[in-house]
């Protein structure tokens, strides 16, 4: 069985798979990636199931110690990778022996990146999962975020590993502004038509108080009709809520589940990993579509997904 050893660990660096979902109902989020695509790439470029667990790295990545052979991919944020200080692809496969140092250095773009290795991460199930959810101390190492001198076990791979990249069109750049695409709703009538085309206007900055569970956004001030609370109800993955100050706050992977604050609208699925990789400073923009838009760009983005490693 390989493993490896931490050295450092970086800012957060995580322990992820897809999630638990099914718990939101007792206040449990089911964590999982910030950025899906990424970590699904990541997985399949080294031959694991979409569900295998990988470590999730933000600003900064971490400097492990192989103790035996294995195959491992980085994707996501454009995190220097090196083996033995000398630097390898990224989005691609990179084949590791006992005692090779990997490191990851400081994001030039992006927020989080993603290092999958062949058989996943052997870390306990916990509620049916991997996946670490900091604030609540369950699942990945023991709940918390990697340290160093933590010794991680990675289990066999099912099949062979054979040198895999992703085509270079499926590779973002982390650049530039971001445009996230949303469902308004469902309290967007406690908006006053000033404010949703200010929302939808833009653009927004992220804040420097962004996490896993939500990002707080500086720009243009949307307007409720009659004030900025309502009876709690459930918290959607993307959800927007405006406090009273007319700020948007997007609820992300380890989201609380009811909140009281108006929601003007819900950030598509697809495009949470986009909103995930905006730096602090980085400004974004909101675009309306419809419901049945969005399953069509859905399907579309599953469709660029299945063909993207050869």
């Amino acid at each position: 069985m390989s493993s490896f050893l931490v050295h450092e660990a970086g800012p957060q660096t995580t322990v992820q798979d897809l999630g638990r979902p099914g718990y939101l109902r007792y206040g449990i989020p089911p964590s999982g990636p910030m950025d899906l695509a990424s970590f699904l790439l990541a997985n399949r470029l080294v031959g694991n199931p979409d569900n295998a667990a990988a470590l999730e790295c933000t600003f900064s990545g971490p400097r492990l110690e192989m103790h035996g052979e294995s195959i491992l991919a980085v994707t996501g944020a454009d995190m220097p990778v090196t083996v033995n200080n000398l630097e390898v692809e990224r989005w691609a496969t990179v084949p590791v022996k006992a005692g090779d140092v990997v490191k990851l250095g400081a994001a030039r773009r992006g927020v989080r990146a993603y290092v999958a290795f062949a058989g996943g991460i052997d870390v306990p199930l916990a509620l049916g999962s991997r996946s670490t959810y900091l604030r609540g101390a369950l699942g990945g190492i023991q709940g918390r975020q990697l340290m160093k001198g933590d010794v991680v076990n990675l289990l066999q791979s099912p099949m062979a590993a054979r040198p895999r990249r992703v085509r270079p069109e499926m590779i973002s750049s982390y650049g530039g502004e971001v445009e996230a695409r949303v469902v308004l709703g469902p309290q967007a009538d406690r908006f006053t038509r000033e404010g949703i085309e200010a929302f939808l206007g833009g653009p927004y900055e992220m804040t420097g108080q962004m996490d896993r569970m939500g990002a707080r956004l500086k720009g243009p001030v949307v307007t409720h009709t009659r004030g900025h609370d309502v009876i709690s109800d459930g918290i959607p993955l993307g959800g927007i809520q405006v406090v009273g100050e007319g700020q948007p706050i997007i609820l992300l992977v380890d989201r609380q589940s009811t909140g009281g604050y108006t929601k003007v609208a819900t950030v598509c699925s697809f495009d949470i990993g986009r909103v995930g990789q905006v730096n602090p400073g980085r400004r974004l923009r909101f675009k309306a579509i419809t419901v049945p838009e969005s399953h069509t760009l859905l399907t579309q983005e599953r469709q660029n997904l299945e063909g993207a490693v050869v």
